[in-house]
This record gives C-alpha cells, sequence and structure tokens, in this order.
C-alpha cells in the first residue's frame, strides 16, 4: 500500500499510506522527498491470489476451514484479498473475514460506497480507518447464488458490519501495529495480504509474537535479512507455492507512467516486479517435493558449468564446495555445500538441512567460516575484483581459477544421505 517512505527505499506492495511511526527529526527529509515523488501503488492481482490459495487446498482442503482470516493491509472490498475470500467464503469452510483500511487510503469506497465516505455533492472526503467483519456470505439478491455481489448487498445494509478504527498515540487508525488492529490479529488463525516491502522485518516480528499462520508477499531480498532467514534455517517460514523466479505483476493507477503493459481484460496498467515472492508457514506439497540429482562425477562429465574441471571448487575459508546452480547439487556429497538463494524455490526440509547465510556475519562466524585475509584480498583486488572488501570479511571466497569472494550463498547439506554418499569428495 502506498506509505511515506525514504526515497532510498524501494518498496513495492499493495496501496498502504498509513502505515508509519510518527517520523524522527532524522526521517523528515526521506519521507518529505518520498511524498514529493511519485507514488508507490501496487494492487495484488486476484488470479495470483486464487493460484497461490487453491494450491494450499489441493495438499489440505480443509487448510482454511472454520478459520478467522484477517487481511491487515487491505481496504474492504477494494482489495483483491477481500474479494477472493468473500466469494469463496463458504467453499472455504471460513468462520469469519476480517479486513482493515486505514486512514487516508485513495481508494477506500470506491468499490462500495458507504455513506461515511461520501459528504454534501457527493465529494468523497478523505476516508477514515475501517474494519469489515464477515461473519456469514449467504444469498442477498435471491439469484440462488452466494457470491461477492451479495457482500455488496449486506455490507450496503448493514453498517454494523464495519466499525471505524481509530488512531492511538502511536500509529494512525488502521496501522497493523495500533492497538485495535492487535487486538483484531490475536482473534485471527490465518493473516493473508500483502504487507509494505519496507516494514517487511516488523509484520513478520509481529505474526511471530503472537504465534500466527499466515500467507503474504513479500520482496525476495528478504530471503537473507539477518531477521528473516533463521526463521527459514528453523523451518518456521518458507516461500510460498508460486515460482518466486518469475517475479509479479500488480495493478497500478492509471496516471502511473511505468508500467509494463496493459491488461487486456480489465483496461488496468500492470507493472511488472520480479523481486516479489510469497512467504508463509502454511504447509503445501510442492515444498515436499524431492530434486531429482547426478552424482558428481555425472555434473562433472555433463554439467556445462563444470565441464573441464576435476572436481568441485571448495571456498578458501570454510570447508565446503562451490555450487552455482541447485541443478548441480551432487546427489553422494555428505559434507555442506554453498548455493544460490534461488535453491530455497526448491527446498525440500525433508531432503536438505540450512546450515547458514553469507550475508550474516555473526552466522558464519559460527559455523566457522574463517576470515578471507589480507593476503587474499589484495590477490583479489589484484586481478581487478572491485567494492569494498577487508581482511576481517567472512564472505566465501574461492582461490581457483583465481581468487574472488562469492556474494549470497545459502549452506545446505543432504539430511539423509545414502549408502553411496559416506565417501566425500576429495
Amino acid at each position: 500500500m502506498p506509505k511515506a517512505k525514504p526515497a532510498t527505499v524501494k518498496s513495492k506492495k499493495t496501496p498502504r499510506t498509513g502505515l508509519r511511526q510518527m517520523p524522527t527529526k532524522s526521517q523528515n527529509r526521506g519521507l518529505a522527498a518520498a511524498k514529493a515523488a511519485k507514488k508507490d501503488e501496487f494492487y495484488t492481482q486476484y488470479n495470483d491470489i486464487q493460484k497461490e490459495i487453491e494450491a494450499y487446498l489441493e495438499y489440505d482442503p480443509d487448510a482454511f476451514r472454520g478459520k478467522v482470516v484477517y487481511c491487515n493491509c487491505d481496504d474492504p472490498f477494494e482489495s483483491n484479498f477481500f474479494k477472493y475470500f468473500a466469494a469463496n467464503f463458504n467453499k472455504l469452510g471460513l468462520k469469519k473475514l476480517v479486513t482493515t483500511s486505514y486512514d487516508g487510503s485513495p481508494i477506500a469506497g470506491q468499490g462500495t460506497l458507504f455513506p461515511e465516505y461520501n459528504q454534501g455533492n457527493g465529494k468523497r472526503v478523505k476516508p477514515k480507518a475501517l474494519a469489515v467483519i464477515l461473519d456469514h456470505v449467504k444469498d442477498e439478491d435471491g439469484d440462488g447464488a452466494a457470491n461477492v455481489t451479495d457482500v455488496e448487498i449486506f455490507l450496503k445494509r448493514n453498517k454494523a458490519a464495519r466499525t471505524a478504527l481509530k488512531a492511538d498515540n502511536r500509529y494512525p487508525g488502521g496501522d497493523f501495529r495500533s492497538a485495535e488492529c492487535v487486538a483484531l490479529l490475536n482473534q485471527a488463525d490465518i493473516v493473508v495480504t500483502n504487507p509494505p516491502f519496507s516494514l517487511f522485518k516488523d509484520y513478520v516480528a509481529q505474526l511471530v509474537k503472537h504465534k500466527k499462520k499466515f500467507l503474504i508477499i513479500g520482496n525476495t531480498n528478504a530471503i537473507t535479512y539477518l531477521e528473516i532467514f533463521p526463521l527459514i534455517k528453523d523451518n518456521k517460514m518458507w516461500l510460498g507455492c508460486t515460482n518466486f523466479n518469475v517475479g509479479m505483476f500488480f495493478e497500478v493507477p492509471d496516471d502511473w507512467d511505468q508500467f509494463h503493459h496493459i491488461d487486456s481484460d480489465t483496461g488496468k496498467k500492470m507493472a511488472r516486479v520480479s523481486t516479489s515472492c510469497w512467504y508463509t508457514n502454511l504447509d503445501h506439497g510442492r515444498r515436499h517435493e524431492p530434486l531429482n540429482l547426478m552424482s558428481a562425477a555425472d555434473n562433472l562429465k555433463f554439467s556445462k558449468n563444470l565441464k573441464g574441471k576435476s572436481k568441485y571448487d571448495r571456498y578458501k575459508n570454510f570447508d565446503a564446495i562451490e555450487v552455482s546452480t541447485y541443478k548441480e547439487i551432487p546427489s553422494d556429497f555428505d559434507g555442506i555445500m554453498g548455493v544460490p538463494v534461488t535453491f530455497l524455490d526448491k527446498y525440500n526440509p525433508d531432503q536438505f538441512e540450512i546450515v547458514g547465510n553469507s550475508d550474516d556475519g555473526e552466522m558464519m562466524r559460527q559455523i566457522g567460516v574463517g576470515t578471507l585475509g589480507r593476503e587474499f584480498i589484495s590477490s583479489y583486488r589484484a586481478r581487478g575484483g572491485t567494492g569494498h572488501y577487508s581482511p576481517g570479511m567472512r564472505m566465501l571466497g574461492l582461490l581457483e581459477p583465481q581468487p574472488r569472494v562469492i556474494f549470497k550463498r545459502i549452506l545446505i547439506r543432504h539430511r539423509r544421505p545414502t549408502q553411496s554418499t559416506r565417501k566425500k569428495q576429495k
């Protein structure tokens, strides 16, 4: 949701302008610059939500049955999250659907014009934060079906189904951190939404603190955040069903001049965000699909990247091998392997154990990764290595064919090696 933020933060999310603490003096310059810039409004597509959620239903048809679903970063009725859950309320067997908007939302009330969003001659006032709570969806218009149209009729007839949300002494009304929204969170079983990317760490921390199940959209770069990766490592959070290497398309406002294409069905401008993916702690079948792997010998013989090598490269400052793509993970190697972050899209916790994250210096120290050393850095720079590197760095380093620093590696090992993996690669 659109949210004033420092201009240096590149954030892609559904519109959410109200989610922030009162800015400090040090933040004001960045916030003012952001306000002067074009709004950052991204709306999740209905079909992306449907595709993701139905993958969980394939694994467990009762995944949402009897549950209270809370969408706490969404405008009721305008949000496609609300539309999906309202339209499928009975199919999913929901107990309750709770959706909250926020103070000053630019889109609240456009889908269903609640009376409190209008004044006098029809000029729309700045909307206040609102919570819409549905505990049933039934046929309101007598056409024999219960759908979103019936929800719209119900909401127009029943003002009691929506309540105003007030600001507190720290947060605006509707902010997911406000006391009222936290109270609603405590009543929820599963949280499903697209939170502000710039507040992703705080948002996930809140979900973990309150022990909630969740299915949310975030930036793929969040995988290696120091606050996020330990959750992935400890199997408390993982990637969703949708392949995170393909990115996602979002609807953007009509006056947005940076867009990818115009949707032929809706006429809406669409922007592609390549660094977007689903995060969850709901189980799904895709994360239990084993990777089919070749032996080290076969990879060395047939892999394009490894041809000509007699063995895998090893790191200079840690006893592990470098594997530049998940396809080259050897099936018969017992030790630790450094793989790209993209491996997590294929990660099966039954097949592999995550050992560490090269972005986390303290984690690297704890597992025994040494510093690169002055000699390595000097040789690396002499061969054209650039950037700010110090001898005390704990990034992984390769000696062959020439000294180089390896960035963003996830360290893994096989969880249940077979009899043929007892002898490590020499």
